[in-house]
């Protein structure tokens, strides 16, 4: 995997090249020289352990057979006072939308994605403390 970062030259704004030639702008806070244009790298950190987690639900449900319709990942992070403020708490709350999902395939899937799958997570996992709840719509 690769992926470039560039720094615009302007304030504290960056663009990252990732290997599959996507990008991402990356800024930061006004009181740190940045014109809070674009997510903060921590930011972009937490939302990809959401799309990581998120991912490995989909497809553990889906192989499954179970007719999940959608997944939203709301997650709370808690950081350090002294630097370097690595996260210390990350709750992630899922909402599972679909017809007749079973609590207990919902529960597997995620505890399948915290433990074995998501590789964010398990990295995240080093210096924060990782919790999960979970709700299903019914559709």
């Amino acid at each position: 995997m690769d992926c470039k970062v560039k720094w615009t030259g302007d304030g504290m704004s960056f663009i990252a090249e990732t290997g599959t030639n996507h990008t991402v702008v990356m800024d930061g806070a006004i009181e740190a020289g940045g014109r809070n244009l674009a997510p903060r790298p921590m930011e972009l950190m937490l939302a990809g352990a959401g799309g990581c987690a998120a991912f490995d639900v989909v497809l553990i449900l889906k192989k499954g057979r179970h007719a999940v319709k959608g997944v939203e990942v709301s997650l709370q992070a808690e950081r350090a006072d002294v630097e370097p403020r690595v996260f210390t708490r990350i709750h992630f709350h899922f909402r599972v939308t679909g017809k007749q999902l079973k609590p207990e395939a919902v529960a597997r899937a995620i505890e399948l994605s915290k433990d074995k799958y998501c590789s964010a997570t398990s990295m995240l996992s080093k210096t924060a403390e990782i919790t999960h709840d979970f709700e299903i719509v019914d559709e």
